[in-house]
C-alpha cells in the first residue's frame, strides 16, 4: 500500500473513536448509563401482598382551629408515609384527606403504629395539622403533605413535609421530641426562593445498629430535595439550610429525569437518603412520560429507582439502576385517586428487615420488605 492509503488506514481509528463520542453525545440514555453491578443498591424488595394495604381511610374525627368545627380528617385516602422506629415500635405518619373545602381536602399528618410492621393502630386525631399560626398563610387550606422523618442522637426528631396553600408547594420543617407534639420552622427556602416551588426533603443519615440517625458529611447536614429535577442544601444545624447554588445563582440540579426510562418525567426524593460502603444511597420517584418515557411501563405512572452519590461530594452522582425496583402492579395501586402510583417515603431497619412504606394510587398505604443481609 502506497503512502497515502497508510495515512487514511492511521486515520481510521481516530475517525472511529470521533463518531463513537458524537453518537454517545447525542443520546441521552447512552450518556446515563452506568456499569450495573447493583452490589450497591438495596434489592430485592418483596410486596407483602398478603397484607397490603396496610392502612387505609379512617373514621377519625377532629376539631379544625381553622373551620371551627369537627371533621372527619382522613376519611378520604391516606397516603405518602414516613416512618421511624422508637422503642421497638414502628411509628407511621402519613398525609390524610378530608373533603371539605374547594381542594376537596385539606391535607394533615397523622400517626399509627405497630409492633409488626403489618398491623396498625392508629391515633384518632392528627399530629401535624394547617393551625392558626405564622404558617397558616402557607398551609391553608391544601394542608400538610408527604412527612419524611430522621432522628438525631440527641433525641430530636426532625420532619421534612409540603406546605400547600393552594398555588405553590413548599418544603418545609418540623422537630419533636416525643413523635406527637411537633414544633414548626417554616419554609426550607427563603429570601428569593421563598416563593420556588419545592418539596420532598431527603435529609442524609446513617444507620448505627439498628437505628437511623443523622450524620455530617464534610462537617455539614445534606438534604436532596425537589420534584423535577433533584436539588441539594446544606446545614449546621438541622433547622436553618443554604441550597447550594451554581454560578448563576439557580439551585444545583444533581439528579435529572431520563428520556426512555420510568423516571423520564421528573424524579422526586424517597425517604431519608443512606450512607452505604458504596455511596449516599438514595431511593427516589420517578414518573414516566406520556410520549418519551419507558413504553413498556404505563404514561404517568409513578415507579421506584436507586441511586448512589459520592459520599465525599454528595452533589456527585455515581451509579444510578437502570429500571425501576417498584412499580405498580396490584389493583390498589392501578386504581385511585391517582391512578398508577407506588410513592416511597418511609424506610425503617426492624427485627432484621428493611420496611418500606409507600403511598399506592393516593388512596392507601402499602409495605415491601427485604431481609437484611
Amino acid at each position: 500500500m502506497n503512502r497515502l492509503g497508510n495515512y487514511f488506514l492511521g486515520l481510521y481509528p481516530i475517525l472511529f473513536c470521533f463518531l463513537l463520542l458524537v453518537i454517545i453525545s447525542c443520546n441521552p440514555k447512552v450518556t446515563q448509563q452506568f456499569v450495573q453491578d447493583k452490589s450497591w443498591a438495596l434489592l430485592p424488595f418483596e410486596k407483602m401482598n398478603k397484607f397490603n394495604p396496610v392502612l387505609a381511610a379512617g373514621d377519625g374525627t377532629f376539631y379544625c382551629p381553622i373551620l371551627k368545627k369537627q371533621v372527619k380528617w382522613e376519611e378520604k385516602d391516606v397516603f405518602n408515609p414516613a416512618a421511624v422506629v422508637r422503642n421497638d415500635t414502628i411509628f407511621l405518619f402519613y398525609r390524610a384527606e378530608d373533603i371539605v373545602g374547594k381542594y376537596a381536602g385539606t391535607s394533615r399528618i397523622g400517626l399509627a403504629w405497630s409492633i409488626d410492621g403489618i398491623h396498625f393502630k392508629r391515633k384518632a386525631t392528627p399530629v401535624l395539622f394547617p393551625n392558626e399560626d405564622f404558617m397558616k398563610i402557607y398551609e391553608w387550606e391544601g394542608g400538610i403533605e408527604d412527612p419524611r422523618i430522621v432522628e438525631h442522637e440527641n433525641g430530636l426528631f426532625i420532619m421534612t413535609y409540603t406546605s400547600y396553600d393552594g398555588k405553590t408547594a413548599r418544603l418545609c420543617l418540623a422537630t419533636s421530641t416525643d413523635l406527637v407534639n411537633w414544633t414548626k420552622h417554616g419554609p426550607v427556602l427563603k429570601n428569593k426562593f421563598i416563593d420556588t416551588w419545592s418539596k420532598s426533603g431527603a435529609i442524609i443519615a446513617k444507620q448505627k445498629g439498628d437505628k437511623i440517625y443523622v450524620e455530617k458529611v464534610n462537617g455539614k447536614y445534606w438534604m436532596y430535595f425537589g420534584d423535577t429535577d433533584l436539588f441539594i442544601a446544606t446545614s449546621e444545624d438541622l433547622i436553618n439550610w443554604q441550597p447550594v447554588l451554581q454560578e448563576n445563582g439557580n439551585l444545583k440540579s444533581v439528579l435529572k429525569p431520563r428520556p426512555g426510562y420510568f423516571d423520564s418525567r421528573l424524579v422526586e426524593s424517597g425517604p431519608y437518603a443512606l450512607i452505604t460502603e458504596k455511596g449516599i444511597l438514595l431511593l427516589y420517584n420517578g414518573m414516566n412520560l406520556e410520549t418519551g418515557g419507558d413504553p413498556k411501563i404505563t404514561s404517568n405512572a409513578y415507579c421506584s429507582g436507586q441511586a448512589l452519590f459520592d459520599t465525599n461530594d454528595p452533589t456527585k452522582l455515581i451509579n444510578r439502576l437502570e429500571k425501576n425496583f417498584l412499580k405498580p402492579d396490584q389493583p390498589y395501586e392501578i386504581k385511585g385517586q391517582v391512578n398508577q402510583v407506588c410513592f416511597i417515603e418511609g424506610l425503617v431497619p426492624y427485627k432484621n428487615t428493611w420496611f418500606l412504606y409507600y403511598g399506592t394510587a393516593d388512596s392507601k398505604i402499602g409495605v415491601a420488605t427485604l431481609k437484611i443481609k
